[in-house]
């Protein structure tokens, strides 16, 4: 083939690559451009001429220049799209869920007390009543509850005598049973559920208990012999920080 039949099978996708690509580009090693038409016609001689054996690799690079624009294309899109709070309401850090907290079930009741058994505890200074624990009745359960039974007497001999539970972790007590009218049993017909310890009056025994023996930082004090040695020996929560 002549030098002028390659010029004319070539001309035109050398002319359309030059009209894609601008009016200054540089093909096979050699500056098309500018607005000198005699020189650019040496220069196009020898582009057409090397575009036979150049014209595969420069349509490959096209193609992968173009590939390759795309797919940055897609990645700036993905990269500057805004993430989604749909669901993040489905999403609960571990440290923020709420356990599930079940109460020991409590079936059987201890034995009405019996006046040897009974530890004096300290309530307040001020009140006319005098408060006990009951030493065969008291319990650590699983659950975190401490439960005993109670005796509340007044001067004039009258007493009061209730098996309850306080659950540390919350500051919550509960009435599991009260000694019946004959004063030979239990009556759990006044049973009720878990509620606020009451503060600041005279006979705030529960507040008393779970301050000074029974609970701290939300846990129970000890085991079942810990406490009752501590209430035995008066040793509350603040005398064993000094």
């Amino acid at each position: 083939m002549s030098f002028e039949a390659a010029v004319r099978q070539r001309a035109p996708l050398f002319f359309v690559q030059r009209q894609r690509l601008g009016s200054c580009v540089w093909h096979a090693g050699v500056f098309l451009g500018g607005d000198n038409r005699g020189a650019d016609t040496q220069h196009d001689r020898f582009a057409v001429a090397s575009a036979s054996t150049s014209g595969t690799q420069e349509l490959k690079a096209i193609a992968l220049f173009a590939a390759s624009a795309a797919a940055l294309a897609v990645l700036a899109g993905c990269g500057s799209s805004k993430p989604s709070n749909k669901d993040d309401s489905a999403f609960v850090y571990l440290m923020d869920r709420t356990p599930t907290w079940t109460e020991n079930k409590v079936d059987t009741l201890p034995p009405l007390p019996q006046e040897a058994n009974l530890l004096p505890f300290t309530v307040s200074e001020n009140t006319p009543l005098t408060f006990f624990v009951d030493k065969n009745s008291l319990s650590v359960g699983t659950d975190g509850v401490v439960r005993y039974t109670v005796v509340v007497k007044s001067p004039a001999g009258a007493r009061n005598v209730n098996y309850e539970g306080i659950r540390c972790d919350n500051y919550n007590w509960r009435l599991y049973a009260s000694i019946n009218e004959d004063q030979n049993g239990w009556d759990r017909t006044v049973e009720n559920d878990f509620q606020r310890i009451e503060n600041g009056n005279l006979n705030a025994y529960r507040a008393a208990l779970y301050q000074d023996y029974f609970c701290a930082n939300k846990l129970p004090m000890g085991s079942a012999k810990q406490i009752l040695s501590n209430i035995q020996m008066k040793r509350t929560a603040v005398s064993n920080y000094h």
